[in-house]
């Protein structure tokens, strides 16, 4: 775990972080690969949007009783994540600052938890489109009537 937390710090130079640590550059790599891969496969246990009648409920009482804010159920933002430009349909990840990226779409509570998270588009993707098939809008659209019958 220490070698994954090095990592995530400073991706930049795996060779280093094992000197650092004392393994090789490729115990780093595969370390890093476990871990990460081992925290994507659990993050829906812990990664929940609301999505039952029940949770949508408790999600706006939450952010009543919190913040006044009525009928909010959690807030979207996105970001730029940096990235080294891939040899492989490299300029599609460019934004429209010029730099590699991915874009990245999340959700949160009013608790400041995530609720949802989207890493799969590339920079030059707008945030419009990756909010149009993102899963998150689906499930509002398929509870669509219920929000606004309990508003």
């Amino acid at each position: 775990m220490k070698i994954c937390q090095r990592y995530l710090g400073d991706p930049r130079y795996q060779e280093g972080i094992g000197q650092e640590l004392g393994v090789g550059q490729a115990t780093v790599s595969r370390t890093v690969d476990r871990v990460v891969s081992s925290i994507v496969a659990q993050s829906n246990e812990w990664m929940k949007f609301p999505t039952t009648n029940h949770e949508l409920m408790e999600a706006k009482r939450i952010w009543q009783s919190m913040y006044k804010f009525p009928t909010a159920i959690g807030v979207i933002d996105g970001t730029h994540i940096g990235i080294l430009k891939s040899n492989r349909h490299g300029d599609e990840y460019i934004n429209r600052k010029g730099k590699p990226t991915l874009n990245v779409q999340a959700t949160c509570d009013a608790r400041e938890m995530f609720t949802s998270a989207d890493v799969s588009w590339p920079g030059s993707v707008h945030d419009s489109k990756i909010w149009k098939n993102s899963q998150t809008r689906s499930q509002l659209i398929n509870k669509e009537i219920l929000l606004q019958v309990q508003k």
